[in-house]
């Protein structure tokens, strides 16, 4: 076949020059002693090198030798050696009374099967602007980074004075009736709070689900449980992470049903403990809230659902998941249920009054 037979050198040559010459990209073609046999009139002008002088001259001495950098004499003796190539090689190229440039070096020994007349073809790119924008771009995202953790700090700041205006107005309003909702108001608002104090101080785009129903439940327990060593509040989650918008709304189903836990589930000072679970499989997750109080009411007249209830139901679609409400004896267990090819089995179950 033609391509196995070996190449004249001197038509190799003469096809490599006209290569460089047409050539609108900065080239080089240089001998086994780095010495330029011709350059691409390209290069002459990016690096401002009189083309009269290049040919027959070193590499290493072009220019005011700026070229002469050793990690790129020992690639390119390698390369003529053919123990390797240089594949993208980055160098600064500083050149007094100018402006450093960032280079890409590519080098190939060029095979004219004849050891005595070897050639070495070197492309350089500038990326110097590209480099610019690069780190103008990461210097951007940085600031942009920066600037949301600022904005989630001071929202969450604003929540907490919300929130702590709500729970003395609580305080001094008269009707016990008035002073629920407002306590209710309360832990709604302290829900997206503690979203967002874990988005201030994460560097990540997710909410790691465990720490923000921990800091969540001791929020609650904190307002709503007078004794805490009688009535305990746990929360047991795997390594979940999940986006803020998925965690506002998971936040908020959890604030509903400890609410509801708290203040149906143990009357008159009774004891218990409150469980709320986080459990993951695959893209199916299960979050849950159960408690060993005094459980389901009895009796002929059904519970109406309340604010609570419809809140839950809401954001569970928006989930698409489905709520079920079991008999946990004793106590209410709540599971809010996300199944990827069971979903359409499940009918959501009226949760209790809340």
């Amino acid at each position: 076949m033609v391509e196995d037979l070996p190449i004249i050198p001197k038509v190799a040559d003469s096809l490599a020059l006209a290569l460089v010459a047409s050539s609108d990209a900065p080239i080089l073609l240089l001998d086994g002693h780095q010495v330029v046999i011709a350059a691409s009139a390209s290069f002459a002008r990016a690096f401002q090198v009189d083309p009269s002088t290049m040919e027959g001259c070193s590499l290493f001495k072009l220019g005011d030798g700026e070229w002469d950098v050793p990690q790129l004499r020992s690639l390119l003796r390698a390369t003529l050696s053919g123990a390797a190539d240089v594949a993208a090689y980055e160098m600064d190229l500083s050149r007094p009374g100018r402006p450093s440039r960032r280079l890409v070096i590519t080098a190939h020994q060029l095979d004219y099967a004849d050891p005595h007349n070897v050639r070495l073809m070197l492309a350089v790119s500038d990326v110097t602007d590209a480099r610019l924008a690069e780190r103008l771009k990461d210097d951007l995202l940085r600031e942009k980074a920066l600037l949301f953790q600022e904005l989630q700090h001071r929202v969450a700041n604003s929540l907490q004075i919300i929130a702590s205006v709500l729970m003395q107005t609580a305080r001094r309003v008269p009707s016990q009736e008035t002073r629920g909702y407002l306590q209710d108001a309360h832990n709604r608002v302290m829900s997206v709070a503690a979203l967002q104090r874990q988005l201030a101080t994460s560097s990540l785009a997710e909410v790691e689900l465990g720490a923000y129903f921990t800091e969540l439940c001791d929020s609650i327990g904190a307002s709503m449980i007078r004794d805490h060593g009688s009535l305990t509040l746990e929360v047991k989650s795997d390594k979940a992470l999940a986006t803020p918008d998925a965690s506002v709304s998971l936040g908020l189903i959890v604030t509903e049903l400890v609410i509801n836990a708290l203040k149906h589930g143990f009357p008159n000072g009774h004891s218990g403990h409150i469980l709320v679970g986080y459990e993951t499989k695959g893209t199916d997750w299960t979050l849950s809230v159960s408690d060993d109080g005094v459980g389901m009411p009895v009796g002929p007249t059904p519970v109406k659902a309340g604010l609570g209830s419809s809140i839950v139901a809401a954001l569970a679609k928006q989930l698409g998941a489905a709520v079920e409400v079991t008999d946990a004896k004793p106590g209410i267990r709540v599971s809010i249920r996300h199944q990827d090819k069971a979903l359409g089995a499940h009918n959501a179950a009226p949760l209790l009054a809340i």
